[in-house]
């Protein structure tokens, strides 16, 4: 049994580890669909729809009369009289089914397909209504938006600069690292005290003065491109010290002697007996630092320096939770904490 194989044997048998894996599976599948998935687009509005309580799903009419299929009754706002407080309540003169493939906002899939079907949605003649019954599995934001929808097209940036940023870092350290461990020297302390000062400035405070350091009318590719760079720029130094060692290490073990008598060149060497062997520590730390920068990611879109309105990340949709009146209004909107929290565990079981 090749090595390969052995490591996914005894993944398999690691219960917590599976269950992990089959979560991160479902999340990246589903920001890769989000267009697909998500009944609405991530910045379609509807001011009458603000703040709205998660729809209701029915199988029994007002009436008490069974049906198979679901559907969902229109919302109508209610004011309070006394307390003059906001409230939404069903309008069970009409139903409305739940209609799966259903025609809806068009959408370019993957950037090469336009399409107009989304797996669910309500029916067709519904887009010619002026005020359109919706949806909201997650509830509605205070612009209206379907949370749900932007939960999935938010997903796709969380959850890619944790990938994008760890290969960038890794790639940095295991150059860095595999350099000052194996040629030594006045290089290698060079390296050393280069990656000992980024090590010495808090994480949080480097990220925020190198995120102030931009303009703010930057484009959300720019500011996305930008987090990772930033975040990258952070991570790289104590990943760089540990493949420092690990080469040192390696570089006295007889295997690599014995290619270095062989005449086998430097660059032979690194790529072919020292780098496959430090692989093992890079794949877990690399794992276990994505969430790193899925919070890093949250904690600059939560403080309104990250990825900007319209554009969707399960960090900036969090902003609005720093009122407590508005969380005590409509709680659904900490649902991305509950994303990013469930995020983070599966790559820590993975």
């Amino acid at each position: 049994m090749s090595q390969t194989a052995l490591a996914f044997h005894r993944l398999r048998k690691h219960k917590l580890a599976m269950t992990g894996g089959v979560i991160l599976t479902i999340l990246y599948v589903s920001a890769l669909f989000a267009d697909f998935l998500a009944p609405y687009s991530y910045e379609e509005q509807n001011s009458k729809k603000s703040y709205h309580p998660p729809t209701s799903i029915h199988f029994i009419d007002a009436e008490g009369g069974w049906h198979f299929r679901p559907f969902v009754y229109d919302t109508k706002v209610k004011i309070d009289p006394v307390t003059f407080s906001r409230s939404f309540e069903e309008d069970t003169s009409r139903r409305y089914p739940v209609t799966l493939f259903v025609r809806g906002t068009p959408y370019v899939l993957f950037g090469l397909l336009p399409m107009e079907r989304h797996l669910f949605g309500l029916p067709v003649e519904t887009l010619n209504m002026d005020a359109p019954p919706r949806i909201f599995l997650f509830g509605s934001d205070l612009l209206g938006r379907d949370v749900f929808t932007r939960i999935l097209h938010g997903g796709r940036i969380s959850l890619s600069i944790g990938l994008v940023g760890v290969f960038i870092t890794f790639s940095i350290g295991i150059i860095i690292g595999g350099i000052a461990g194996y040629f030594g020297g006045k290089l290698d302390n060079v390296l050393m005290r280069i990656s000992e000062v980024f090590m010495m400035i808090p994480g949080l405070y480097l990220m925020l003065a190198l995120r102030a350091a931009f303009p703010l009318s930057m484009s959300s590719v720019q500011i996305y491109l930008m987090i990772i760079i930033i975040l990258s720029f952070i991570g790289w130094a104590g990943f760089a010290r540990v493949i420092r060692g690990i080469v040192l290490s390696l570089r006295a073990q007889d295997f690599v002697q014995g290619a270095e008598a062989l005449g086998a060149g430097t660059s032979r060497i690194i790529i072919r007996h020292i780098l496959p062997n430090t692989f093992s520590f890079a794949i877990i730390s690399a794992t276990l630092s994505i969430p790193g920068y899925i919070l890093g990611e949250s904690a600059l879109s939560v403080i309104g320096l990250g990825i900007r309105e319209p554009q969707a990340s399960w960090g900036n949709m969090l902003n609005v939770a720093m009122n407590a009146s508005v969380m005590q209004q409509a709680p659904w909107i900490l649902i991305p904490g509950v994303f990013i929290f469930t995020a983070i565990m599966a790559f820590n079981f993975l």
